[in-house]
This record gives C-alpha cells, sequence and structure tokens, in this order.
C-alpha cells in the first residue's frame, strides 16, 4: 500500500520513542526477529494482555525493518476522539466495528497481499496473562488470504505501569506456521476453528509455564 515518506518517518519517530521507554528505561527481551519476513503478506499474531503491546510490537517491527507500515485493526471506540483516532490512523491503525464488519474484513484481505499486519486472535485483552480462545474469524482470515502467519507470544507485560523503570518482559517470534494441510480442507466453520486453534497452540508453547500456587 502507498504510504508517504513522511508518514513513515513520522511512525519511525513514535516508535522510537515507545523503544526508548521499553528497552532503555525497562528491560523488554525480544526473541526470534529472523523468523519475520521482510516482505509479503505477513500476519503478526499475538495474545494481548497489555496495553502496551499495541505499540511495542510496531516499534520492534520497524526496528528490524525501518520504514515499513505495520497495520493494525483496533475497536472503534478508540477512534471517537477526533484527536486520538487521527494519530491511530496515522499510526496505520483502522476501526472494526464489533461483529461482523464487511468492510473491515475486506481491508484487512487487502493489506495482508503485501503488507505486515498485526492482529490478536482473542479479540480481547486478558489482564491477568492468561492465554484465551481465538477467534474463528481469524482462522477464516488465514484460510482466504494465506498469509505468513507468525504466532507471537508476550509475557509479563500486563504487570508493567508507566511510568515505572526497570520492568521485565519478554516478546517472543515463532517460525511461520504451515497450515497447507488445513488449506486444503473444505472453506468451512471446522477447518476455520482449526486453523485458529493450531494458532493459538503455537503462541502458547513459546509462553513460560505458569507458577505453581505456593502453599
Amino acid at each position: 500500500m502507498k504510504t508517504s515518506f513522511i508518514r513513515r518517518l513520522w511512525v519511525m519517530f513514535a516508535a522510537g520513542c515507545f523503544g526508548f521507554y521499553a528497552s532503555v528505561l525497562n528491560r523488554l527481551q525480544v526473541t526470534g526477529r529472523e523468523n519475520i519476513p521482510s516482505s509479503g503478506g505477513v500476519l503478526i499474531a499475538s495474545n494481548h494482555i497489555s496495553g502496551f503491546e499495541t505499540v511495542f510490537l510496531p516499534w520492534i517491527l520497524l526496528r528490524t525493518f525501518p520504514l515499513q507500515m505495520i497495520w493494525a485493526p483496533a475497536k472503534e471506540e478508540l477512534f471517537r476522539n477526533p484527536l486520538i483516532g487521527a494519530i491511530l490512523r496515522s499510526w496505520g491503525a483502522f476501526p472494526v466495528r464489533r461483529g461482523r464488519d464487511l468492510k473491515a474484513g475486506k481491508h484487512l484481505g487487502q493489506l495482508l497481499a503485501t503488507e505486515k499486519v498485526m492482529l490478536f486472535p482473542e479479540g480481547t485483552r486478558h489482564r491477568d496473562g492468561t492465554l484465551g480462545r481465538g477467534n474463528r474469524g481469524v482462522g477464516k482470515l488465514i484460510y482466504d488470504h494465506r498469509p505468513t502467519v507468525i504466532p507471537t507470544a508476550l509475557s509479563d507485560l500486563n504487570t508493567w505501569k508507566f511510568p515505572h523503570l526497570g520492568q521485565k518482559a519478554r516478546i517472543s517470534f515463532g517460525p511461520p506456521l504451515d497450515f497447507s494441510d488445513l488449506f486444503a480442507l473444505e472453506d468451512g466453520k471446522e477447518t476455520h476453528i482449526a486453523i485458529v486453534d493450531r494458532l493459538m497452540a503455537a503462541i502458547a508453547a513459546q509462553l513460560p509455564p505458569p507458577e505453581e500456587p505456593h502453599p
């Protein structure tokens, strides 16, 4: 998608500010950057545990691929304030209505042909750090458009508070997932569920084991 150089510079600057807070003032560890392709349609599919990942993930991707845009659907409520909405749009976010939003779905499909898109398959935030079920619509999106899917796991960001310093967290990018066997199946509910379940299992495999409760 054609995007002006000035806009790309603005996104780089904003992402750099977030990155300074994440990696210099705090201790965000990142692994698996080498798994992300430099070009082509790429879906960065991550668990959702805080608001920080919505700005830290683009920073990591832009640090690896300078001046590339990272697009992301976001709930339409965030765009009701005109100023906040304008800032979010300038960073590559676009509004999505709850339920079935055909316009947003079409836009997502167009982006996944050539661009990098950040998406949270659970569809909602889990502040306690647990991993929820993936939305079947994400499975259909993958089935219909066949992007490179990078399962991404976030841990400990849900405990971060701004402007605290020295906080630890981890982001892990897994290897691209192979859905070729599922793509050979009929386009239907069961196939879409199987796709998103495989994705969520890959995210879960990268998360640290839950802590044992104290006696």
